[in-house]
């Protein structure tokens, strides 16, 4: 019998920054650093090396350090009372805002029916509009 393969083996984000630092200080491919680092696995897979790199060039050593593993959460997410309180402040503010236009366009309907009165009257008496 040969040996169990262990699919799920968790590598410290410490582990994986220093084994990406050494392939790119030191120009190595990958299958030099899967016989340096991981001399215990007979198939020569990279992808998981290829991840890696990807991770530290798109996000730095801190994308290393997240547990990507594993299903997404599909619940619904808990609001966060901060977000509430700004969406509060947004629905309040929004509410000001069209009570503001609702008052500015009654506003300007006043000064044009206005306008057009003082225009009628100066008509009937005989002045020219200015």
């Amino acid at each position: 019998m040969g040996r169990k393969k262990n699919f799920n083996t968790k590598y410290s984000a410490e582990f994986k920054i220093s084994v990406i630092m050494d392939m790119r200080e030191n120009h190595l491919g990958y299958g030099e650093i899967m016989r340096k680092y991981f001399p215990h696995l007979t198939v020569r897979n990279y992808s998981f090396l290829k991840r890696w790199e990807r991770i530290y060039i798109e996000e730095g050593a801190a994308g290393l350090m997240v547990e990507r593993r594993g299903r997404k959460s599909t619940g619904r997410p808990k609001k966060n009372l901060l977000d509430t309180a700004v969406e509060k402040d947004l629905i309040a503010e929004n509410q000001r805002l069209r009570e503001r236009n609702e008052y500015l366009e009654a506003e300007l309907a006043y000064i044009k029916k206005l306008d057009a009165l003082v225009r009628e009257r100066e008509q009937r008496n005989g002045k020219k509009p200015v």
